[in-house]
């Protein structure tokens, strides 16, 4: 591929403001708009990070990203290409583009907000690094070898037998598998304090379809809605998707800062702020919880990880404080099963079960993954999955504490680590400016050593110059402690060279 390879960077990079997403986009567009055609080889990230002024780990991102989205595919010793797939006939030379169909507001503020927010997927954060990867910090689910299969497998085809055996008549209401909305109504008492039961409980598709159902439920056009900043990017794109005005909150190490704000819903993540993973004080959550009663408001607790502590004190959720009925708990199985499970919660208020169920129902008449809901009861009833808990939290402390050594303590003089005991990240800020940051992720990616950014889960103007997400639940504590070698051994060459 030689310099005259062209795409509308420039543009995308003009309306984003992000170089990883604009190069994405840019390929994008040009994939589907048919100037780059299937079969097509895209230029070695070296060339096309030359050509844009990047580097290559933005460019590698990138190429992440489409081939993540089916746009290209990767062959080992040949380099990147366009899907085949991607050309329809309407992208031969001569076709005509089809006529744009209108959308609801909703699908426009829905549209818009891609190039605001990104791609809501599975993995929300941008990864970067290029050739072989020796060690990976790079967010994602944990190691695999410590998930039980086989119990799971057995849980599986028992209810699998029982409802052939059952069938037709096997069905559960929209709210979800009663058995287990019970049981984990006794997982919240015992574990979390929160005295619920199972007819306050709905099982949904996942976390974020309980974010967006209550946003869709709770949020008018023109309305302010209190947000983190940073905070997962599917928060902030359900509110605007809505038409709701967003107020951004400030976190520092103790997790949001409360103030007097006119709204009338907040949406936060008191028990482990994502992605700093600082925990709210005690005098935080009350002052939270006295604004909503002062306000008339809504607070929607995102609790995603915080059942994984390893050491201290666990903290005590809003709703097990909540005395007047003003807190959504929202709780996921995602990090402690496995990731395409989808099976997360909500608890609700009186006030809001009867609205949810119906708007519940719209998408979703008949509760999806009843055999995966049904298998989660009986390895939760059976003992399994809290002995499954039980081997994380001490496998995973091993490895945080191999974190905290071997990468931490080796670093902690060009990153600032906020403090964290429980999850499956650390979250830290580059003490340096961006251009030295770039150049430390250039020269660890020539070692094989990346890790997650954070760029995208902040808002306006107020994000550090360079963040970092470390994941570290995947790793050996081998691993973690040669990703800490490696890395401080490029910030020393660095030092060394200036």
């Amino acid at each position: 591929m030689d310099l005259d390879f062209r795409i509308a960077y420039e543009r995308h990079y003009g309306e984003l403001g992000r170089k990883t997403e604009a190069m994405f986009q840019a390929l994008r567009e040009g994939i589907v708009n048919g100037t780059l055609r299937g079969g097509t080889k895209l230029p070695s990230s070296r060339k096309l990070a030359e050509l844009y002024g990047l580097s290559r780990g933005s460019v590698n991102a990138a190429y992440d990203m489409l081939i993540a989205e089916g746009f290209a595919r990767a062959e080992l010793g040949s380099g990147t290409f366009v899907a085949a797939a991607v050309s329809s006939p309407g992208d031969s030379e001569g076709g005509n583009a089809g006529a744009p169909l209108a959308l609801s507001s909703w699908g426009e503020r829905l549209v818009a907000s891609k190039a605001r927010f990104g791609f809501v997927e599975s993995h929300p954060w941008l990864p970067f690094g290029a050739g072989e990867e020796q060690v990976s910090f790079r967010l994602r689910e944990t190691d695999a070898e410590l998930f039980p299969a086989e119990a799971w497998k057995s849980a599986m085809h028992a209810e699998i037998r029982d409802m052939m055996a059952a069938f037709p008549a096997v069905t559960a209401p929209v709210e979800g598998y009663l058995p287990l909305r019970e049981a984990i109504a006794r997982d919240l008492r015992r574990e979390r304090g929160i005295r619920a039961g199972a007819a306050n409980i709905c099982i949904t598709n996942g976390s974020m379809q309980a974010i967006a159902l209550l946003t869709m439920l709770l949020v008018q056009p023109g309305m302010p809605v209190v947000v983190e900043n940073p905070a997962y990017s599917g928060i902030r794109r359900a509110v605007t998707a809505q038409g709701g005005t967003l107020v951004t909150a400030a976190v520092d190490d103790h997790g949001i800062v409360p103030q007097d704000w006119r709204a009338r819903l907040l949406l936060v993540t008191p028990t482990r702020q994502y992605p700093t993973g600082a925990v709210l004080s005690a005098r935080r959550r009350a002052e939270l919880l006295a604004w909503a009663s002062r306000q008339g408001a809504v607070i929607v607790e995102d609790d995603y990880d915080s059942e994984l502590r390893w050491g201290g004190r666990p903290a005590e959720p809003l709703k097990a404080l909540d005395r007047e009925e003003r807190v959504v708990y929202i709780g996921t199985f995602s990090k402690t099963m496995f990731v395409d499970l989808r099976i997360g919660y909500v608890v609700l208020p009186d006030s809001l079960l009867e609205p949810f169920r119906l708007a519940k129902a719209l998408l979703e008449p008949h509760p999806s993954a009843l055999v995966e809901q049904r298998a989660l009861a009986h390895f939760i009833g059976s003992g399994a999955y809290a002995k499954h808990v039980r081997r994380m939290k001490r496998i995973i402390g091993r490895r945080l504490l191999a974190f905290r050594e071997g990468v931490e303590a080796r670093l902690a003089r060009w990153f600032r680590f906020v403090p964290a005991d429980a999850g499956l990240h650390m979250y830290a800020e580059w003490r340096g400016d961006a251009e030295s940051y770039a150049e430390l992720q250039a020269r660890c990616s020539a070692r094989g050593v990346n890790w997650s950014l954070g760029d995208s889960l902040w808002e306006g103007d107020a994000a550090p110059p360079c963040t970092a997400l470390f994941g570290f639940a995947h790793l050996r504590e081998a691993q973690i402690s040669l990703g800490g070698a490696l890395i401080e051994a490029a910030c020393m060459e660095m030092m060394a060279e200036r």
